[in-house]
């Protein structure tokens, strides 16, 4: 496997025949395997034998290569005067040897661990709510988890008997909680609250309509407006992707995606190459409580994926459309991967990103454009698909041309 990475039958006998050689080996197949670049996968196996040099020198063995000894390593690398390693970046080294670690605990070659701390389990009343949420619900368990952290709180401060709970002591928490963080947080708790209460009196745990004592928030709709960007400055985004790297057709693809189908971050990440309906032009997109939905692929959109899969996708067996431009090649984390692509293109377009979120900015400014030019609320909520057009009403709000002809004038102040 060394053959991949080097051209010098010298230099591959010397790895083979060096202490450790078959780690080397295998550490280079996995990297291979990963789709590291020559470059990077020779940088990282020097990082690797360098590593295995110093631990000899050190009387120590692989066996016993742990964080503290990676630590140790990276230390001694303001000094490090070991024959024939050089001068190399401490950044490179430091991230060769973790690789090298972390590959030989997948091969179960080292007899040390990580040290974990010690997870304290559940209660089991949080445990038997998360199975009825999802068997009476059906709920998901990115949703449980955000219940769990509130969940586990209210346990803690008021016990974990439910038939102790009084409204006095619920009020106080959520006001407590409402106070650390902001209205949305504060809404999940809410939420979660509710919930729980609710389980525990359908088990006979706990009083019966409690979960009235738990407050609303309050909350004005509609009061905030829509932060979004206009039609030419979407253009430039979109037209900052460098089309023949890579990485430029896949931003260029996720930015269409943004821009004309108001996609949602999340709805990127889950996206399938199974979800592309070619014969049919329509690509399936799992939104928000996994409702599927055939949206329509244009020819602008089918030609960016089209080219994205054909020559920048790079070779792996996982089925995301999406996937990342630098090894390890594996599909994006999660939504927040999604909207630093889009705030680089907004960077490298001179655009200010008028709010948090750069991707959800784009979704706002499909809806905006919409508006603008002539769509009706309903159409709106069609494209972003909206449950109800009563989420869509904020973005009548931007529709200044419209409101002006309604707008009644100030009392005592001449109309405009």
């Amino acid at each position: 496997m060394f053959a991949e990475f080097f051209d010098s039958p010298t230099r591959i006998q010397e790895l083979h025949d060096g202490q450790d050689g078959h780690l080397l080996e295998g550490f280079a197949q996995e990297l291979c395997r990963a789709g590291y670049a020559e470059i990077t996968a020779r940088r990282h196996i020097r990082a690797a034998e360098h590593l295995i040099h110093w631990i000899h020198r050190k009387g120590k063995s692989i066996a016993a290569l742990d964080e503290k000894i990676i630590e140790e390593f990276v230390q001694h690398l303001n000094r490090c005067r070991c024959p024939r390693y050089g001068r190399t970046h401490r950044r490179d080294l430091r991230k060769g040897a973790r690789l090298f670690l972390r590959y030989i605990r997948f091969a179960d070659l080292v007899t040390t661990r990580v040290v974990v701390e010690q997870v304290v389990a559940d209660p089991d009343l949080l445990i038997s709510f998360c199975a009825w949420m999802r068997q009476q619900r059906g709920t998901c368990d990115a949703t449980l988890y955000n219940y769990s952290l509130h969940l586990r709180d209210l346990l803690r401060d008021l016990g974990e008997d439910p038939a102790k709970f009084i409204a006095q002591d619920l009020r106080q928490f959520i006001l407590d909680t409402s106070q650390r963080c902001g209205w949305a947080a504060a809404k999940k708790c809410t939420t979660a609250v509710r919930m729980f209460l609710r389980f525990l009196i359908a088990d006979g745990k706990c009083a019966t309509g409690l979960e009235a004592s738990v407050p609303i928030l309050a909350h004005w709709r509609l009061s905030s407006l829509p932060r979004y960007l206009q039609s030419d400055e979407v253009e430039r985004v979109i037209a900052s992707c460098d089309p023949a790297k890579p990485a430029g057709k896949r931003d260029r693809a996720i930015l269409l995606l943004l821009a004309r189908l108001g996609l949602r971050a999340g709805d990127i990440v889950q996206l399938r190459l199974g979800d592309l309906d070619w014969k049919e032009a329509g690509i399936y997109v799992s939104g928000k409580g996994r409702r599927q939905t055939l949206l329509p692929l244009t020819q602008e959109i089918g030609d960016a994926i089209a080219s994205y899969i054909r020559d920048g996708r790079p070779p792996t067996t996982m089925d995301a459309l999406f996937i990342r431009s630098r090894a390890p090649f594996r599909a994006l984390a999660n939504h927040c991967a999604v909207s630093m692509i889009v705030a680089q293109a907004m960077r490298r377009a001179g655009v200010t990103c008028p709010s948090r979120g750069a991707a959800h900015v784009l979704r706002h400014s499909v809806a905006s454009s919409m508006l603008r030019h002539g769509a009706s609320l309903q159409e709106i909520a069609g494209v972003l698909r909206h449950r109800s057009t009563t989420t869509t009403e904020i973005y009548a709000k931007v529709d200044v041309a419209a409101l002006r002809q309604i707008s009644q004038p100030w009392p005592e102040v001449k109309s405009c």
